[in-house]
């Protein structure tokens, strides 16, 4: 039997929903399409899933965390990706997620460097800070891509069950068809670079805008 590396145990580790990011708290949107009417079918569901890893926000996360795992040792272009990384976030809320999250995972990933916080980056967007992460700790660029992606659609899965649109049972099909997208896109991310970001989600954008003044909230984005 071949032994599990240790690039996949600290992902799953790293990536996992228990891990203190606080993911389950944020459904991008997907409250506002769910409350709204325009995702409330397993198919409907995929379909916006599929679009957001190709050509929405995760997908500009996953080239931004590609270029911050190559920058590791580069400061002026971690702090310029650090920058970039907060201005293409289109809404208040979407700001908030990523940098809380990317702060979380901050603390949350220091005993893996010796308890040193110094050892990641401060203040970085969750992309910026696990690809920069992931290098510092050697892990494959190309795994902790398709895992970060991967972590994305599961919380979207899970947010889903809470929102009622797909049971347990029906959200495991759906991921099970959704592994293959996931490896796609994220062997198109691997060869990026920051002339690569770019999204074509508008609706899912708007959605996010608009959960700003949802009444009655179950999630904070």
């Amino acid at each position: 039997m071949r032994p599990v590396t240790r690039s996949l145990l600290t992902l799953l580790s790293w990536l996992s929903p228990v891990f203190p990011t606080g993911s389950f708290a944020y459904s991008a949107g997907l409250e506002t399409a769910t409350l709204e009417g325009r995702v409330t079918t397993a198919e409907t569901l995929e379909d916006r899933l599929i679009t957001l890893i190709r050509l929405g926000a995760p997908w500009n996360d996953a080239v931004l965390l590609a270029s911050a795992y190559r920058a590791a040792d580069d400061d002026g272009k971690r702090k310029e990706l650090i920058a970039l990384a907060r201005a293409l976030c289109g809404s208040a809320e979407r700001l908030r997620e990523t940098l809380d999250q990317g702060r979380a995972f901050h603390a949350a990933a220091t005993p893996w460097f010796g308890g040193d916080r110094d050892a990641l980056l401060d203040g970085a967007p969750l992309p910026v800070m696990i690809g920069y992460a992931a290098a510092r700790y050697g892990l494959s660029l190309e795994e902790t891509i398709s895992a970060f992606l991967h972590a994305f659609v599961s919380a979207q899965l899970q947010a889903a069950i809470r929102l009622s649109i797909i049971g347990q049972s029906g959200a495991a099909s759906a991921l099970a068809r959704l592994e293959k997208e996931v490896d796609a896109v994220a062997q198109r991310a691997i060869t990026t670079d920051i002339e690569d970001l770019g999204t074509c989600a508008l609706a899912a954008e708007i959605d996010a805008l608009r959960h700003e003044t949802l009444p009655g909230r179950l999630f904070l984005s």
